[in-house]
């Protein structure tokens, strides 16, 4: 007799288990076997459960979070780490306390900070953290709640800006100009209806030059037309400005000289936005104009030579402006890199390029000095190319706005008398306005 394995008694057949006892064994295995699988099933779903309504301690304070997704939100010493809608986001405590909206914190009418950021305290944590539907819930230190939509911060966070651009541009050589066809904005319909201005804004912000035509030729016609769109930017040039080649002011413009592609002002501190020109009449040859997109030729030079985008953008040069004429007395000075980025996309803003006012090197050290040299070469190769010029000649009656921050202006030299009027304008204005008509700036 041996004792049977299954049944803890004794087996007649003198092995670990009789044949009987096997048939026994193998079905309440199996029997063990689904409970085993149902009871998996249920660890799993307490364990998803915990997940959704988890317990966290940190630095000896209980945190919650509620109804997130495993791997949505993890909590670390100085953040909030997020995920929405393919977005990870890393959310600063103190950020997140000096962004509170609720109406102790935020003015939503003057929508305004009340909160002193000042007070808020660098070590601050959240006693509580609970996401809901599509908010983000906090509750502080002292019982102070703040909530934030997921989309909100998502767009508002630095992962979120540097994915994505501030202003759309489309980005032209003078094919691509010309077979996009873009429309002119007509005077009366500019002058009277909002979609007419919404389009023309919508032109200019795309492509950074817009035209108004059958604008009556004189100066008042060409100021009204201007104030539609902003507001005019006095400056040592006057309010609206005309001139012919008299030579009355100690600039090439007011020659009849060729002018190579330039920007404007690069010795303001901060450089004028738009520039408007309306050729009043000419009785003579030659004087077409010259339009480059500077962004198009920096982007050719970013994908060809990253390295000279780079030393451009980072080295400051000094632009300088000087005037000693009867009675116009000016000595202007302006500082700042050819190519302009934001820092957290890297994306081009404006751009610096004027042969006639660049003022002495000397923001750059010796052994770079060369360096800067071929790279501004390198760009300007990338301006003259026939295939990026367009040009044009304008008329009376036809006005152009020029963002002056990406494209570039000159002109042909020409013969005969030449009268041409125009001003500056303010780019905030023009960039508000868009704003305020729904258009992405």
């Amino acid at each position: 007799m041996f004792p049977c394995v299954f049944l803890g008694g004794e087996c007649r057949r003198g092995k670990g288990l009789c044949h009987v006892c096997w048939i026994q064994f193998r079905l309440t295995r199996e029997i063990l076997f689904c409970e085993v699988l149902k009871m998996i099933g249920t660890l799993s779903g307490i364990v998803r459960a915990v997940a959704r309504n988890r317990t966290l301690w940190r630095h000896g304070k209980q945190v919650r979070g509620y109804a997130c997704p495993p791997g949505s939100m993890r909590l670390h010493e100085n953040c909030l780490e997020l995920e929405y809608r393919g977005t990870r986001m890393h959310l600063d405590y103190v950020w997140l306390r000096d962004h509170c909206r609720s109406a102790e914190s935020f003015n939503i009418q003057t929508h305004q900070r009340n909160l002193d950021t000042g007070s808020i305290d660098l070590n601050i944590r959240p006693d509580h953290v609970q996401v809901e539907d599509d908010d983000l819930i906090l509750t502080w230190p002292g019982g102070h709640t703040s909530k934030y939509s997921l989309s909100w911060l998502a767009e508002n966070s630095y992962e979120g800006k540097k994915q994505s651009v501030v202003q759309p541009r489309i980005l032209w050589n003078a094919d691509i100009y010309k077979n996009s066809h873009v429309a002119s904005s007509k005077w009366d319909a500019f002058m009277n209806s909002e979609d007419e201005l919404k389009k023309f804004l919508q032109n200019y912000l795309l492509y950074g030059i817009a035209f108004v035509d059958d604008v009556p030729a004189t100066i008042e016609a060409t100021e009204a037309v201007t104030q539609r769109v902003s507001l005019i930017r006095e400056t040592t040039y006057g309010r609206m400005w005309s001139f012919t080649s008299d030579f009355s002011r100690g600039d090439t413009a007011y020659s009849q000289l060729d002018l190579d592609r330039h920007t404007d002002t690069t010795y303001f501190q901060e450089p004028c936005g738009i520039q408007v020109f309306h050729c009043l009449k000419h009785e003579g040859t030659g004087g077409r104009n010259l339009l480059v997109d500077g962004f198009y030729a920096a982007k050719s030079l970013r994908k060809r030579s990253p390295e000279d985008f780079e030393l451009l953008s980072h080295v400051p040069i000094k632009h300088e402006y000087l005037e000693r004429t009867g009675s116009h007395q000016n000595h202007m000075i302006g500082f700042g890199p050819v190519l302009n980025v934001y820092p957290w996309n890297n994306e081009l803003y404006m751009i610096r390029y004027n042969n006639f006012d660049r003022g002495v090197i000397n923001t750059i050290p010796h052994d770079v000095v060369r360096r800067w040299y071929a790279a501004h070469r390198q760009l300007t190769s990338e301006l003259r190319r026939a295939e990026n010029e367009m040009w044009m000649k304008l008329t009376p009656g036809k006005v152009i706005f020029i963002d002056n921050w990406r494209v570039m202006h000159g002109r042909e030299a020409f013969t005969g008398v030449r009268q041409v009027c125009g001003c500056y304008l303010s780019r905030d204005d023009i960039l508000s306005k868009s704003r305020c008509l729904g258009l992405q700036v």
